[in-house]
């Protein structure tokens, strides 16, 4: 006899329901944002998971990329992705970056980007995302005469444990958009 679940939907935390371990993280969230945001009042369940997602955000905005690369390795992961949540919220903080409008527009709508550069990095992280990591000699030849290194080939993979984090949670959870952010909705054409 089989027996059917009923999908519970995942609480979104406060930092008052939060537990114990969440909530100076999320103390954290709120001082760094003035709010806490929803996929964080998720990751808050698991406060483990919450830590991590934390540390490796720090981690990769503190890597050798830019501004404009930081946006395409995470709007190339969160658009593959289809993350209804991380897509919106990466085009708000892209602005809030002083990303060109020309980069957020062309990752959100995967058309070309600006630059040769940038259009490697984008492959590259693509490429990494779509093979678990088996990228092509030829895609490497391209990212390292595009003027990229080996440490950044490695913090593509950074940038993308965070975004697996954060994707799959949003996936699982449906996380609803902050209200910052709904004005950037997305959906994958």
């Amino acid at each position: 006899m089989s027996t059917t679940h009923t999908q519970e939907k995942l609480h979104i935390h406060s930092i008052e329901s939060a537990p114990a371990d969440s909530k100076p993280l999320l103390e954290n969230s709120q001082n760094a944002y003035g709010y806490v945001p929803n996929l964080h009042g998720v990751l808050a369940e698991a406060p483990g998971l919450l830590n991590a997602y934390q540390n490796i955000h720090e981690l990769f905005v503190d890597s050798s990329f830019n501004n404009d690369e930081l946006t395409v390795v995470w709007q190339t992961i969160n658009v593959e992705h289809e993350c209804h949540y991380c897509v919106p919220a990466h085009t708000g903080i892209a602005k809030a970056m002083k990303v060109d409008d020309a980069i957020i527009e062309a990752l959100r709508n995967e058309t070309a980007l600006p630059n040769d550069k940038l259009e490697a990095l984008r492959e590259t992280t693509l490429e990494i995302v779509r093979k678990r990591g088996y990228v092509d000699a030829d895609t490497l030849d391209r990212f390292y005469n595009a003027g990229y290194t080996q440490r950044q080939l490695l913090e593509i993979i950074l940038g993308l444990s965070q975004k697996v984090i954060s994707n799959y949670v949003n996936h699982i959870a449906e996380t609803p958009l902050d209200k910052p952010f709904q004005k950037f909705e997305w959906s994958k054409n």
